[in-house]
This record gives C-alpha cells, structure tokens and sequence, in this order.
C-alpha cells in the first residue's frame, strides 16, 4: 500500500464553530499537511501501581492501586478524579515522566514501550506554560524546528512548517510579539505550537484550561479535539469541565482513591451510573455528578464502580455511531480519505463521504473514532515505531550552537540584568578609583592598597555568583520540558547555557579593572596590567562556576540563602583578615579550598611581585621593600602561576560538579 499521511475531514463543518476551528478544518481541506508522517499509537497500561515514602519509618503511601486502560488514537480522552485521586500521577507515569516505584507494564501498540522512542513520538505540555519571555513566537517556533526537525529537512521547509502551525493556531498575528506580552490563551496555544513542530501522535495535557476563560478554554479543548480527529492520541487531565467542554471529550478515564471508577465513551458515563442506581439529575453537569459521586456526596460508591470497571460493565455502552470505520482511498480521492460507518457501511450520507451517523445533528460536529484493529489501513510498514531512532534529530553540536545562540539573544534582551550589571561594575569601579584614589605607588600605604586589591577580588566574586545562581532554578521548568519532550541533550543545554554567559563575565570584570587599576595608581606595567586583569577575571569566573553549581542543586530560596553562607569560609580563609601561619593547624586545610586566597595572593604577586622600592612620602617607610609586605602576608614564596592554574582547576571541577548535579537532579524529578 502506498505510504500517505493520516489525514482527518470535516463532512459538514458547523457555521457557529469559532474561527480557530475553521483554520483547522474547513470543508475537505488539508490538516497541517507539511507535518512529518508519524503512526498512529494506542498506549494501554495494566495494574499499575505507584507508592511514595510519606517519610522516615513511615511506610509508603499508594497513590495508584493497581489501575488498567487503553488511550486510543483519534480520541480526546479526559483523565478526571477528585483531588489526590491520582490523575497527575497516572498522566505522568504514562508520559513516561515519572519511572521510579512504579509496578505495572506499559505497552505501545501492543508492544512494551521502548521509554526513549516514547519519548520521541510523545509531548508533555505543562499545566503552567513555561515560555522563554524574551523571545517572540516566530523565534521560538524557529529554534522547536531547528531542534526538532532535523538536518534532513531544509530552512524553506521548516519555514513552511511553522508558518502552517501558526495559521492553524490562529498565532499569525502575534508572530512577532515577545511570549511575555501575550494572553493567556495565546500562551497555551504557543505552548502547543511548539511541540506539534514534529507532529507527534501522543500528546499529554496537565489542565490544559487552567488560568483561561470560558471563551479560551473551548477554543483550547475544540484544538484538542481537532489534533485528536487528526489521528493523534490526546490525553489531559481536567477539573471540572463546564457541559460543553465535557462533551467535546472522546473518552473518560476516571479515578477516585487512586482506582479507575469509569473508563468508556462520555455518551456512555450517565448510564453507567444509572446502571448502579445512581441518577444525574436534569440539567445538571454530567461532570459534576461524575465528581460529586466520586467525593461521595452521594453514599460510597466507589467499591461498587471500581467492581463494575473490573467486571467490563463499561465496555457494552458506547453507542453504534461512536465508532466509525476508515477506509484509506487516498490515491483514489486527491489525497481525501473515504470515512464509512462500521455498523453500516452501505447507507447513505450528507454529502456522500460516509455513514449517516458522522454528522450529529444536535451538535453540528463531525464525531471520528477509528477502531485500533486498523492501523495497517493508516500507516505503510515504512513508517513504523519500529523506524524511530534513538538519538537525536540533531547532532550535540548544532544543539549547542542553536541553544548557544539562544541564551545569549535572552541575556542581551534581559535588559535589567545586562544594564544593571554593566552599570554597577562601572559605578563602584569609580567609587573605588576615587576613594582609593592615586595610593598604589606609596609606601605608606601599602595595606590601604591591599585593601583595595581585597574589595576588588570581593566585589567580582559576589556579582559573578548572585546573578547566576539564580541561572538554572529560573529556567528549571522551560529545560524539563523541552529536555523530557526530546528537544536536546542535557550536554549541549548546559554547556550553552554556561558559555553564553562568559562573554558578558570577561567584559565586565575588565571595564571595572581597567577603571580602579588607572585611578588608584598601580604600576603601568603591562605584564603587570596583565596579570592583575587575568587574577580578577578568573576570580569572576570560579564564582560564577560555584554560583552554578549551586544553582544546580537548589530551588530559588536555597541558593539564595546558600549563595552567601558559602562565601563567608571563602573569605575567611583568604589570606586577608588572618595570615596562614595564624591558621591553627587543624583548620589549615579550609584554606585550600578559598579560590578567593589564591586570586587575592596572585593580585598581590601582580602588582608587589620582583618591583622595585616604592615612593616614600614620610620619614620612615617599613614597607618600602614590597618584599616586606609579602613576607609579613606569608606569601613570599608564592608563585603567581601556580595561583592560575589552580584557579583553573577550581573552574573546571565546578563546571562539572554543576553537570553531574544537574544530571542528578534531573533523575531525581523521575
């Protein structure tokens, strides 16, 4: 059978539909026709299970009591349940977001699922839409298709695929707005955009309507439901759904106390109930009910529905319309495939496409649910899971020149970090040349002059690792979720996300040294110019590399609180408020660890180092002789090169400590 995309047709689309939804389909028009083929996918799962610890000596808490389904492709399937009921958790564990203390299989087409193709063909959109502010859609969508799609496709190609997505997603207008400046709604919908660049068959929703209005949430669902009729396998979580939101849904898995109380069509759930005696009043949310049943506001239910769902009580009350065959005629039919009904395929139909049970009449929408014993109608052997490969669509290099590229577009648009940086090192660069003014010549005042050189590797330590502690734990949600939905590896993230910012951490150091070192009056030597200049910037870059690492490990409030608890030993032990020959000798070892001793040892080899005896404008000068004030700070026989490669040790140990606890942490969220 020749190979064709699965493509899905409104028979008789409804004229009070909203304009999102005539985008997508209109008449027999073509559905994101651009998009990469992919197969369609059934995901059944059976007696999953899942505990956590609830603490020390406490046991274990199940949140999952030995639950079984199928999300079937060309469904909108809705996941609903009272609080704790396990929703999230099955939704994950399905994702493949959540692997640990897990029991129970999974499988993919009647296959056990391989979790890394999985995760190539599966997307996690997040209740929160984690956006990156500073860039506009255009630019995101540009970046998802460079990632995503591959080198196999070409710049003219990705264009037209992203412009279709847009189009589709009624994002046209807004493409080059910033993500920060759009609506709620439109940040859903960009959020969507994203993933669907790939065109990937399963896509997971984490309360897709949360933080909309009515008006935003059914163009949210009513996508949903299109990219379902696509032939793609929608599944979301939802917390009480208005009516007509409900009843755009497909199919329901319920939960309560963590077992499944329903599983089968909507059309289906008001009978269920009144087949264990429970009748949903008139006019009343059949999604209420479902609710208020499973809280037991109605008696306790719950042993009852989970024993019917064990019996297959459920799977007699899907309707004859609610399954409709598919018959691929696309070579016969300009690309259309022929829908017929299964129950009747010789009736007749509205327009001739297909059984008579398509077109609701009540509603004005096309129902399109596809039997899984089809799927050798829908893909070619070619386009299998099998076929998937286990890398990445692109190499580690073009990710990290991508993601490079990116970081720094959003640090040179962060404007209050890069001015505000900027500003403060050129402001306490004068302050500093100012009040030390014109001493770094003078005998006399010789340890003012250390001083200064103290503040100078002080203040490049603190605006070197406040800014980027704060690094990872801002961007932690945006990197899950691109990183888990397959976009990059975590190696060309971290390392673009630590390069892009060296630049900035070179340049800044050098205008602030360039403006104490003239207006204090230190030699002008170039070697020494030199010297100091490398002390300081690589004093700026083992700080930001501690900032990351910490950063890393922590949530916003640790390494807040972390950050400058970790400095105060730094200091201590730097040389400059205690000599090392003061240190007792159990404590002597801290000091090799304070990467501030050896940037303050080596500013002071800069500029005392080998120099001639200074100018002497009182009597008696003792520190005349530069040796002196070395001899009396212990480090006489200290050597300035030394000092730079054991910076640079310091530099790389902590950039790898930041990637391993990352990593860790990463598998950790699992």
């Amino acid at each position: 059978m020749e190979s064709s995309t699965i493509q899905f047709y409104d028979i008789q689309p409804d004229q009070a539909n909203n304009d999102l939804r005539k985008k997508v389909v209109n008449g027999a028009a073509i559905i994101m026709s651009r998009l990469p083929k992919r197969p369609p996918v059934d995901i059944d799962f059976s007696d999953l299970t899942f505990s956590v610890a609830e603490g020390r000596n406490r046991g274990y808490k199940t949140i999952l009591k030995g639950v079984s389904g199928r999300f079937r492709f060309g469904h909108l399937t809705a996941i609903m349940g009272p609080s704790g009921a396990g929703k999230s958790t099955l939704m994950n564990i399905t994702a493949g977001y959540r692997i640990s203390n897990v029991v129970g299989s999974i499988r993919v087409n009647g296959r056990a699922r391989n979790l890394r193709k999985f995760r190539k063909m599966s997307c996690y959109i997040m209740q929160d839409d984690h956006l990156h502010p500073h860039l506009s859609v255009i630019e995101s969508m540009n970046i998802s298709a460079n990632l995503k799609l591959g080198d196999k496709m070409s710049s003219v190609e990705k264009t037209e695929v992203v412009n279709e997505i847009l189009e589709t997603l009624n994002l046209t207008e807004c493409r080059d707005t910033r993500a920060s400046n759009l609506s709620g709604g439109q940040r859903k919908r960009l959020s969507i955009a994203l993933e669907l660049v790939n065109n990937p068959p399963v896509m997971f929703f984490d309360e897709p309507t949360s933080g909309l209005d009515s008006s935003s949430s059914y163009q949210c669902i009513n996508l949903l439901k299109t990219l379902a009729q696509g032939g793609r396998t929608i599944v979301c979580t939802i917390h009480q759904p208005s009516a007509k939101l409900f009843e755009k849904f497909d199919y329901l898995y319920a939960l309560a106390e963590g077992q499944c109380i329903y599983k089968g069509s909507i059309t289906g759930l008001l009978r269920f109930f009144s087949s264990l005696g429970l009748e949903c009043p008139s006019y009343h949310n059949p999604a209420d009910f479902m609710m208020e049943v499973a809280s037991g506001e109605y008696g306790d239910f719950t042993h009852k529905m989970v024993t019917a769902v064990y019996n297959s009580k459920c799977d007699n009350l899907v309707l004859p319309h609610d399954t409709i065959g598919f018959k691929n005629k696309a070579a016969a039919t300009n690309g259309v495939p022929e829908l017929e009904d299964a129950e009747s395929s010789s009736r007749g139909s509205a327009g001739g496409r297909g059984g008579a049970s398509l077109y609701n009449t009540n509603t004005g929408e096309t129902k399109i649910c596809i039997p899984s014993a089809q799927h050798s109608l829908l893909t070619s052997e070619d386009e299998s899971i099998d076929d998937i490969p286990n890398s990445f669509p692109t190499s580690g290099w073009k990710q990290f020149v991508i993601l490079f590229k990116r970081t720094f577009l959003c640090i040179i648009r962060d404007g209050m970090l890069t001015k505000m940086r900027l500003c403060s090192h050129l402001l306490i660069g004068l302050l500093i040349g100012m009040l030390y003014y014109k001493i770094g010549g003078e005998a006399s005042k010789v340890f003012s002059n250390s001083g200064c050189l103290f503040f100078c590797m002080l203040f490049l330590m603190f605006t070197a690792m406040m800014p980027t502690i704060l690094t990872f734990p801002l961007e932690m949600n945006v990197f899950m979720r691109e990183h888990l939905n397959y976009w990059y590896s975590l190696k060309s993230y971290y390392l673009a996300k630590t390069m892009a910012d060296l630049p900035f951490q070179v340049i800044y150091p050098l205008l602030y040294v360039v403006l104490v070192y003239f207006m204090t009056g230190q030699p002008l030597e170039v070697h020494r110019f030199l010297m100091f200049t490398t002390m300081c910037i690589m004093t700026s870059l083992v700080a930001q590399s501690l900032g990351l690492a910490i950063g890393a490990a922590m949530n916003i409030q640790g390494a807040v609180f972390l950050g400058p608890i970790t400095s105060i030993p730094v200091l201590l032990f730097s040389g400059f408020f205690v000599t090392f020959s003061t240190i007792p000798f159990y404590l002597r070892w801290i000091s090799y660890l304070s990467y501030v001793r050896y940037g303050f040892e080596g500013a002071l080899l800069a500029i005392y180092g080998d120099r001639e005896p200074l100018h002497c404008s009182e009597a008696y000068c003792h520190y005349k002789n530069p040796q002196k004030l070395l001899q009396h700070l212990d480090i006489e026989g200290a050597n300035f090169w030394y000092d730079v490669l054991v910076l640079c040790a310091f530099f790389v140990i902590l950039r790898t400590i930041g990637y391993f606890v990352l990593r860790w942490k990463l598998k950790s969220e699992r």
